[in-house]
């Protein structure tokens, strides 16, 4: 139990390229013991293999529409069924007096709004956060396939790690201009009572006071919040999902059921979840009091808060975060395998760099 727990600290997400080499025992020629041949190993093909298996080419427009797609319902139908916990986490970030914890949150909005109240904001959370998950999704399939081809093969392989942050980190950018306007109108309906609780009511009223700036005023600390958030999301992932089928997983990939790929893909992703909660919480802060607030800059705001201040609601989202990024994953890949994409399997060293590593004859 013990060396399986040092092999996944030792394989940890943020590695250097020879620093796992040396993990991978694939570091130089010394990697064997004399007379003995390395193990052949299955080389990956990011093409995906035999087209004629799947509905589309790997890298294809359609491949791409058909991620967005999925990225639509996995972050539109998550965070719309997580409205009531994300609704009292935003009020106890801007009213910690009233609002003392989660519990008291939802007792005092059942009291105040009756169950109506905990649906609040649905419409904008649905919409924006659908916009974002196509961006989200799509363009970090986009950007993942472009900053690969700029890599090249055996720099894709060791640098891996830094290409799921820069592709999730460049999606992200897009994704939080689509989700800003629809972002603000949901706090604004959330954490101001009286104002507006509907989104016709409330999109032509913050229009009026204050014009398109009302809708994206919230998109720098959006960007502080989501970017980290993302980066973390999809790198910590995608390196989870690699270490659990090479330590956890009793047998590779391509033996595994579609099933037994999903349980895989719902755990790796509640472990990134937790993370992402955790990295992006005290921006997620600042965006809910300055979307409440008139005149106020994200400067402002975090001064005023504090270092106290901006954890507030951090196990609240911890619960939200987790199970949210677990389910997003768990629907983007079942959307995946219901239209038969190409899922290209954890990587492996390029038959290349083995040469040059004289892993091979």
């Amino acid at each position: 139990m013990y060396s399986s727990v040092a092999h996944l600290a030792r394989a940890n997400p943020f590695n250097a390229p020879h620093l796992q080499l040396v993990h991978d025992g694939l570091a130089g020629p010394r990697s064997c013991p004399a007379g003995i041949t390395a193990p052949p190993r299955r080389s990956r093909n990011l093409a995906a293999a035999a087209v004629e298996e799947y509905s589309c080419e790997f890298g294809s427009a359609k491949y791409y529409a058909l991620c967005g797609f999925g990225g639509v319902l996995s972050c539109g139908l998550t965070h719309t069924a997580v409205v009531p916990l994300d609704l009292v986490k935003c009020r106890m970030q801007v009213d910690p007096q009233k609002y003392k914890g989660i519990f008291n949150g939802f007792s005092v909005t059942l009291k105040e709004d009756g169950f109506r109240g905990l649906a609040k904001g649905w419409a904008p959370t649905f919409i924006g956060y659908s916009m974002q998950g196509l961006c989200k999704f799509g363009f970090y399939e986009v950007f993942k396939v472009l900053y690969s081809n700029m890599l090249g093969e055996e720099n894709t392989y060791l640098w891996r790690t830094s290409l799921y942050l820069a592709a999730s980190a460049s999606a992200e950018f897009f994704a939080d201009i689509a989700l800003a306007p629809m972002e603000a109108a949901k706090v604004r309906i959330q954490t101001q009572p009286g104002y507006a609780n509907t989104l016709r009511d409330v999109v032509p009223k913050m229009y009026k006071e204050e014009g398109l700036n009302a809708f994206y005023k919230g998109v720098a600390p959006l960007w502080m919040r989501q970017i980290p958030y993302t980066m973390m999301k999809f790198a910590c992932f995608e390196r989870t999902v690699e270490a659990l089928y090479k330590f956890v997983v009793p047998k590779p990939r391509s033996e595994c059921t579609k099933a037994e790929q999903l349980v895989v893909t719902f755990v790796a992703g509640y472990i990134a979840g937790v993370f992402c909660a955790i990295v992006s919480h005290p921006a997620d802060s600042v965006v809910s009091v300055l979307n409440k607030e008139k005149g106020s800059t994200a400067s402002q705001v975090l001064q005023r808060l504090g270092f106290k201040g901006v954890w507030k609601g951090l196990f609240a989202r911890i619960i939200m975060i987790g199970t949210l990024t677990a389910l997003q994953w768990f629907i983007y890949d079942s959307v995946k395998v219901y239209f038969r994409l190409p899922r290209p399997p954890p990587p492996e060293m390029p038959e290349s760099l083995k040469k040059k590593l004289g892993l091979t004859q």
